[in-house]
């Protein structure tokens, strides 16, 4: 039976997926996570216990490779940019398959992404750094309007701000250094936490790529659709849609350029996530993370295999960190979609309203609602998760896309006020 290491936070929601991946497939998943250290296996999973602040990534990589001395992994997995950190040190030493850890590092981190692909000579927005706290006023004359604001090392669009004129960057430049002074991030440490970007605003459509490297080679599951127009002055993602209604020749040229920013950070192994903006000067790569898609979207993701057998995404991927190839594997259904449920303001969940109406909606297939009642939820800029995830089936996209609209228009949510301590 094969062994395959799962780097991941404790709560992450793709552990149970590759959890029941590996049972499929009879392959022996050891986990390692977040958990608490000093409880004996409080989450019953017999995790290897690390932690993912950047002055305790050696320790855990000791940890991990002290804990499987006996009994080698044949492969790593990660979910999440920090565990994925963490994965490829600990492949590297192991001499498992994976990209190289500092090339990791730099695609987890915007301003190494942005510095590499320019000196890659690929299509790239001005951009700049700033420390976190540098006066607001020495800012403006190293920007042009429009542009937007970024922390370096957070997911999910947490943070991420457009700004058109002066004054609302400057809003924008208080909100960011808001998210960064997160008691979560210091609880970090990461220098790179310390600053933030300033880059050019891109416009048009927004797509994104799931796929895997073998040896630097880009085997490309699929291509997502984001029709929501991400225009700012937030960047909330909500609809994903595959297939996309890119033609098949610019499909093959999304492809490329994905590829050539994967050989540009240095990824060469192992899972990818690419985010691209499409316009008229062509396609520029905004970044290329080492990891499968987050959250419950992997489910949107089915393939039939050489022998005829479905798949899960989770499935393949265990099947190409075992070094079994991936290339018969193709993506199953006509079309799929997914909504991932945006906060509609801050406060305390509740409950949610219309369950059953909005999974009655043809083409529906899921609706998974991941929020916990009492726990505090933020939109963005400040917040970084969903309140659920709704999934739809049809045979066109754009039945998918209708599907997943209805469906949450049929939903409401009751959210308290936070009260805020003082």
């Amino acid at each position: 039976m094969s062994r395959v290491l799962l780097v991941a936070a404790t709560t992450g929601y793709q552990v149970r997926s590759f959890d029941e991946a590996a049972k499929r497939r009879g392959v022996e998943l050891v986990l390692a996570t977040d958990r608490c250290h000093v409880l004996d296996d409080p989450w019953r999973d017999r995790a290897i216990p690390i932690r993912f602040g950047a002055d305790e990534e050696a320790a855990s990589v000791r940890a991990v490779v002290d804990a499987v001395t006996e009994r080698p992994l044949d492969g790593v997995l990660s979910v999440g940019d920090r565990p994925a950190i963490i994965a490829a040190a600990i492949a590297e030493a192991l001499s498992l398959p994976s990209s190289p850890a500092r090339a990791v590092r730099a695609a987890g981190n915007k301003l190494l992404t942005r510095t590499r692909f320019r000196d890659a000579g690929l299509p790239s927005p001005w951009f700049t750094p700033f420390g976190r706290d540098e006066p607001a006023l020495t800012l403006l004359p190293r920007v042009t309007f429009p542009c937007v604001i970024k922390p370096l090392t957070l997911a999910a669009s947490q943070g991420v701000m457009r700004a058109d004129t002066p004054d609302q960057f400057d809003t924008a430049v208080a909100r960011v250094r808001g998210v960064l002074d997160n008691s979560d991030l210091r609880v970090r440490r990461d220098t790179a936490d310390m600053e933030f970007l300033a880059e050019e605003y891109l416009p048009g459509r927004e797509v994104a790529v799931e796929g895997v490297l073998t040896d630097g080679g880009l085997v490309t599951f699929a291509i997502f659709d984001k029709p929501d127009p991400l225009e700012g002055p937030f960047f909330e993602e909500t609809i994903y849609v595959t297939p996309p209604t890119l033609s098949a020749e610019s499909q093959v040229g999304v492809a490329q350029a994905v590829a050539r920013a994967a050989t540009a950070l240095g990824l060469t192994g192992g899972p990818v996530h690419a985010e691209c903006r499409i316009n008229d000067v062509g396609v520029f790569v905004l970044e290329v993370a080492a990891r499968p898609i987050g959250g419950l979207c992997s489910k949107t993701l089915r393939f039939r295999g050489p022998s005829g057998a479905t798949a899960s995404l989770e499935e393949v991927l265990l099947r190409h960190a075992t070094r079994e190839s991936v290339a018969g594997y193709q993506r199953e259904e006509p079309a799929a979609g997914v909504m991932m449920i945006p906060i509609p303001r801050d406060g305390l969940y509740k409950r949610v309203g219309g369950l059953e109406e909005a999974r009655e909606v043809g083409w529906v297939e899921e609706i998974t609602i991941t929020a916990k009642t009492d726990q505090r939820i933020r939109p963005l800029p400040e917040g970084a998760s969903y309140l659920g995830f709704i999934f739809a089936r049809a045979p066109r996209s754009n039945q998918v896309i209708e599907a997943l609209r209805n469906a949450h228009e049929r939903l409401t949510f009751d959210i308290e006020p936070a009260i805020l301590v003082l």
